[in-house]
């Protein structure tokens, strides 16, 4: 059959005009399943970005968001590993790893610090996206045991207008590179992430906040209220390292007449190698502070180039922080605080806030200094009304009860009676020295060491050797030890006993001190007995040569044996004036 026109019309064309329009229809169908199945891929990644965001800012804990936060991005964007690291001036101070294992982490080593791909991130805070990283001209390669990695998208986070952070991503799952998708899906994860990490950073700040409010108001009413004042001490080191999550706490004071510190308190790691240590403020980290009255920091103590002098103590320690405690103008102390080596360095608005904590415990300590210092006066107030009561009643009517006992005398025949009279009226006239003794002691204001009370300073010292014994010795005092007892020669008796009480907590292992000072016949007599172990029959006796020399000095003797009961007896005896005059 024959179409119109004289041409053939065959089987075969009409099969393949029946064809054609059949595969235009399949390509059509296949093309709009490509679109379809794109438009659900960017749905679910959609969906999944929003999860990730709601996710991110749904928590206030700020290393719980950072954690979130670059596990979101590994899922986002395929990658088999991811980090985030957070910047502090032009290093990385934290740095959270996903996909890497613990046991990977240990054979790795030490955290970067921000060099090659990472440090250019740093540099140039802006998306980069590598098929090859070691291609980049900044890459320095990997350290031993780190796992390969080809592909690289990293973006900044930022919080306002501060660069936070950044976040780095490798290894997209299937050998692919990572797209401009990729780059604008973690983009925008990390503009929730600054989001969530400032509401993050502004919870903390209040709850810290509320904290040193808390911390604040316990010692200022620690102080008022008359607590001892190393358990006020004790208390701000504490409040400071549990506020700021350090390691070791430290508070130094300054010592007297001179300008040296001296480390009170000391809690948390290697305690005991800072407490008591007395350093010079020339070459000391908590001296630097206290020298520039204002918060320093460090992020290595150990290679610190302001410590010079001291001991070794900084072993394990990394970031520290020292603040002067500075009211009215005047440094009162220093307190720092220390974070493991691997810890967070310590930021502006934590040393800030430590400052101004500092500050209101040095303000607390002045008030409390005022407060005692007015009960001081009240108590010598006190005194002086009772030496003047003393004085003016008691003395006056022993005096005359003696005369008229003297008077008496002459109308008493019997021997015996008239020496029992001049007996009773030997101890009124002794009995008259002792309060006289007594009022001079109560009239004494000079609150200086030095020129305290011969009583006063035995006692306090017997109380300062309680610390080291564990129990509290036995005290005695006989005579006018007040009155009667020259200053060099208080000094010297004072030394004795504290060398004395230091010996025997050392070496005696004793259970019991009993401590005698009297004044009789002109003379001071310091006796320590313990009953410890007895003196070695050899050995050092450096300290007891010293308070040998001592006695000899002042024209006395030093005698030191086994007590009749077994261990030690000191006897320490000189006159009460010097060698050579009356």
């Amino acid at each position: 059959m024959d179409a119109p026109g004289g041409f053939p019309l065959s089987d075969e064309v009409g099969k393949e005009s029946g064809q054609l329009p059949r595969l235009q229809l399949d390509q059509l169908l296949d093309e709009l399943q490509v679109r379809i199945d794109a438009v659900r891929t960017t749905r679910d990644r959609v969906h999944d970005l929003l999860e990730a965001v709601l996710s991110v800012g749904g928590d206030l804990d700020l290393p719980q968001v950072l954690r979130r936060i670059v596990e979101a991005a590994v899922v986002l964007v395929d990658a088999e590993y991811g980090a985030l690291g957070v910047i502090e001036g032009t290093q990385l101070s934290e740095f959270l790893t996903s996909g890497v294992s613990p046991e990977q982490a240990r054979k790795i080593g030490d955290l970067p610090s921000g060099h090659g791909i990472l440090g250019e991130l740093i540099r140039h805070p802006e998306p980069l996206r590598l098929s090859e990283i070691s291609e980049h001209p900044a890459s320095y390669g990997f350290p031993p045991h780190h796992p390969p990695m080809h592909s690289f998208l990293g973006v900044p986070i930022r919080v306002r207008e501060e660069v936070f952070g950044n976040l780095y991503l490798t290894e997209k799952r299937g050998g692919a590179d990572f797209d401009g998708e990729d780059e604008t899906v973690l983009r925008t994860l990390a503009v929730a992430a600054g989001v969530a990490i400032e509401n993050a950073r502004l919870y903390k700040a209040a709850r810290d906040g509320q904290q040193w409010l808390e911390a604040n108001a316990l010692i200022v009413s620690d102080l008022l209220s008359g607590t001892e004042e190393m358990d006020v001490f004790q208390g701000i080191v504490q409040h400071a390292r549990r506020i700021l999550d350090a390691d070791l706490g430290v508070l130094a004071l300054p010592v007297a007449d001179s300008s040296d510190l001296q480390s009170v308190i000391a809690v948390g790691v290697d305690a005991d190698e800072h407490r008591g240590l007395v350093l010079p403020v020339e070459g000391s980290f908590m001296g630097a502070a206290i020298a520039a009255r204002r918060p320093i920091t460090t992020t290595d103590i150990e290679k610190d180039p302001r410590v010079t002098v001291g001991p070794p103590r900084w072993k394990g320690l990394g970031p520290v922080a020292a603040v002067p405690m500075v009211a009215g103008g005047e440094a009162r102390g220093v307190l720092l605080l220390g974070r493991h080596v691997k810890g967070t360095p310590f930021t502006d608005d934590e040393t800030g806030r430590l400052l101004a904590f500092a500050g209101q415990a040095a303000l607390a300590m002045e008030l409390g200094e005022r407060r005692r210092a007015a009960e001081q006066m009240a108590l010598l107030e006190d005194r002086d009304r009772i030496a003047r009561d003393l004085h003016d009643l008691a003395i006056q009517r022993l005096f005359a009860t003696g005369m008229t006992l003297q008077s008496s005398l002459r109308f008493v025949e019997h021997p015996e009676a008239t020496e029992r009279l001049m007996r009773a009226v030997d101890d009124l006239d002794e009995t008259i020295k002792i309060i006289r003794s007594t009022i001079f002691g109560l009239r004494a204001r000079d609150a200086d060491r030095k020129r305290q009370s011969l009583r006063a300073r035995a006692a306090a010292e017997v109380e300062n050797a309680a610390r080291t014994l564990g129990f509290t010795p036995s005290l005695r005092m006989e005579g006018l030890i007040d009155t009667d007892v020259p200053s060099a020669v208080a000094e010297d008796a004072v030394a004795v006993l504290a060398e004395a009480l230091s010996n025997a907590a050392r070496h005696a292992q004793a259970t019991s001190v009993e401590v005698s000072f009297s004044v009789a016949a002109g003379r001071l007599t310091v006796t320590v007995a313990d009953d410890g172990v007895g003196l070695p029959a050899e050995g050092r006796r450096s300290g007891l040569r010293n308070l040998a020399e001592r006695a000899r000095r002042l024209g006395g003797t030093m005698e030191a044996a086994t007590g009749p009961a077994g261990g030690t007896r000191l006897v320490w005896q000189v006159p009460l004036t010097a060698p050579g005059k009356g």
